[in-house]
């Protein structure tokens, strides 16, 4: 905006300058940003911005993202893990074997259904109770591994 059209140009003169005689405009009376939040703005942040301040939840300290890691995989999913000759020998002999730790899942989930017919042995590091039941129904097993 240009100086011309600024107010403070047609204040000129006038003692005050449209700020009042009494409370005369200084700096930052109120302190300046997020000053007082706890103090004399209090009814403004509690008010537009309640939890500002304070803390929520638990700390932990030194948490090593290691120790949960833990990868998941529902059962729906199982049968698209199998390679296409141990699909083949499954149709027609023996119960296949899927170690769902060798394609990087720790943990089996009980989402989904299993095809009609085909039973597997399942070997992971944990399993949910949903999972389990619905394999052990269709006639296959879980084995736990550490």
């Amino acid at each position: 905006m240009t100086t011309r059209l600024k107010k403070h140009r047609k204040k000129r003169g006038h003692v005050s300058a449209g700020h009042g005689r009494v409370g005369k405009h200084r700096k930052h009376p109120g302190g300046r940003g997020n000053a007082g939040g706890l103090h004399h703005h209090r009814i403004l942040f509690d008010k537009y911005h309640p939890g500002y301040f304070g803390k929520v939840g638990m700390r932990y300290f030194h948490k090593m993202r290691n120790k949960f890691y833990c990868p998941i995989v529902n059962i729906d999913r199982l049968y698209s893990l199998l390679p296409d000759d141990v699909k083949a020998k499954a149709d027609s002999e023996k119960v296949p074997l899927i170690d769902i730790t060798q394609f990087g899942y720790f943990k089996l989930l009980g989402k989904g259904v299993l095809p009609q017919g085909k039973p597997f042995i399942v070997k992971t590091k944990l399993v949910s109770k949903t999972a389990e039941k619905k394999i052990k129904e269709a006639g296959g097993a879980v084995m736990l591994t550490a």
